[in-house]
């Protein structure tokens, strides 16, 4: 079956750095575009990140835009975020979310919130 697994997460300061990966399995990795997504408690899930198909073209949350950034590798299966300038609004549980799409060009918006898999989630805690 298809898993995701997320990776990485863990508690930081303000300003620091963190790499989140998301491991795919069970699934033809290169036909999906993938997507970060976040939750913090008490709040709706949010938009973070996504990538197309191939992982030459990204979209961003403009709280995240500049600090962030997503890739794609299809030759290892991984979506990564790589996270700096981390402030404490940034901290939530972080997910990564794949969804099936026949066009190479096409990267999920931030309205979108429907996705064909997702992984169990990694707690990021920004915090002096």
């Amino acid at each position: 079956q298809v898993q995701l697994t997320e990776s990485g997460g863990g508690l930081v300061q303000p300003g620091a750095s963190l790499k989140l990966s998301c491991a795919a399995s069970g699934l033809t990795f290169r036909n999906y575009v993938m997507a970060w997504l976040r939750q913090a408690p008490g709040k709706e899930r949010e938009f973070v990140a996504s990538v197309n198909r191939r992982g030459n073209m990204s979209n961003y949350a403009d709280s995240v835009k500049g600090r962030f950034t997503i890739s794609k590798d299809n030759t290892r299966n991984t979506v990564s975020l790589q996270m700096n300038g981390l402030r404490p609004d940034d901290t939530a549980v972080y997910y990564c979310a794949a969804a099936f799409s026949v066009r190479s060009n096409y990267i999920p918006s931030a309205e979108r919130v429907s996705y064909d898999y997702w992984g169990q989630g990694t707690q990021v805690t920004v915090s002096s």
